[in-house]
């Protein structure tokens, strides 16, 4: 029985020594010493010894049993320890090494733009007004002296919801819902969204962005509406920036003009992005017409106003030298990220 104890420990030693597992460390533990186990086993057989073996037997089995129980438990605690270095390894910070740049967003450059018009005109004392991008055909045309036979409507041809109510093509209907519900003194600033039935291409998108302007008081004179443009101007391009005033027919407005700029691209010495003019048409712009301002219950004879709109998209390229207004949608940001 001796021999049988001894080689259980042996084999026990041995196969604890190559296991790599704690599974399969605890399949070896309930062989050797489960109650099925082969050192239970020998036990077992303590009966059939004489009086004087078994307490030499007894003390010998309790050695192999702490011997294997020590060796199991080393192993375990080594398995677990190699386990955790491995884990650590894994998961460790190398603090050399140079960290992660966290991106931070940049406005859009329509956005940008649009902010600095909006304080360039609070700053002269201009309200910002909002109003609905889905309106009715009275505030989009009629109020704007374009019934329905009128030939400018082949122009702003828009996405219409019924006969009625349509996506708006400008923010001058800002401009007659400010009109009905507030007394002059005016002085406002409508931006948004509008809406035109337009082909996509680097000047036109059927959803682009304006800024219409309108000053209702007594004594507005077109001098006024020259010095506001020019003001404006001057603070988006510069003191060097040029403006020219021509004569053209708005519906809306009259007298009415067209607004050029000088050439961002040459200077106004006359290039292909100017087509040799030097001035690059920039808004249209006008005296607020007499039957709109009746229409709104102002009365023309006491009250004149101005009014103008400008398109955001040109004026962003104008700024940045864009030469495509496409750029500004596709939200590659190979190009946002210049901004």
């Amino acid at each position: 029985m001796k021999e049988q104890l001894k080689k259980i420990e042996e084999l026990a030693v041995s196969e604890l020594s190559s296991c790599t597992e704690i599974k399969a460390l605890d399949e070896l533990r309930i062989k050797y010493l489960g109650k099925k186990g082969e050192l239970t086993a020998i036990l077992k057989q303590m009966g059939k010894l004489s009086a004087e073996e078994r307490p030499v037997i007894g003390q010998l089995a309790n050695k192999v049993r702490a011997d294997i129980e020590e060796t199991l438990n080393n192993k375990l605690a080594a398995i677990k320890a190699n386990a955790q270095a491995e884990k650590i390894a894994k998961e460790s910070i190398d603090i050399t090494l140079p960290g992660k740049k966290q991106t931070i967003g940049n406005l859009h450059p329509l956005t940008i733009v649009e902010n600095e018009i909006k304080d360039i005109f609070m700053g002269m004392g201009f309200n910002i007004a909002d109003g609905p991008e889905i309106d009715d055909d009275y505030h989009v045309f009629e109020a704007l002296n374009l019934p329905p036979d009128h030939p400018a409507r082949d122009t702003q041809d828009t996405f219409y919801i019924s006969d009625n109510i349509l996506l708006r093509t400008q923010t001058s209907s800002v401009q007659v819902h400010v009109m009905e519900n507030q007394k002059p003194p005016i002085r406002i600033i409508s931006p948004g969204r509008v809406y035109r039935s337009d082909a996509v291409d680097a000047t036109h998108s059927p959803i682009f962005h304006q800024i219409e302007g309108l000053v209702v008081d007594k004594g507005i004179k077109m001098s006024d509406l020259k010095g506001t443009l020019e003001m404006l101007m001057k603070k988006l391009y510069g003191n060097d920036c040029k403006l020219r005033f021509r004569p053209h027919h708005f519906p809306f407005t009259e007298p009415s003009c067209e607004v050029d700029i000088s050439c961002y691209m040459c200077g106004g010495k006359g290039c292909s992005v100017c087509k040799g003019e030097g001035f690059i048409e920039l808004l249209g712009a006008g005296m607020v017409h007499p039957k709109v301002l009746e229409g709104c219950g102002i009365d023309s004879n006491v009250y004149s106003g101005f009014a103008f709109g400008l398109g955001l998209e040109r004026m962003v390229t104008a700024r940045y030298d864009i030469s495509d207004m496409r750029l500004l949608y596709e939200n590659d940001m190979r190009f946002l990220k210049q901004f």
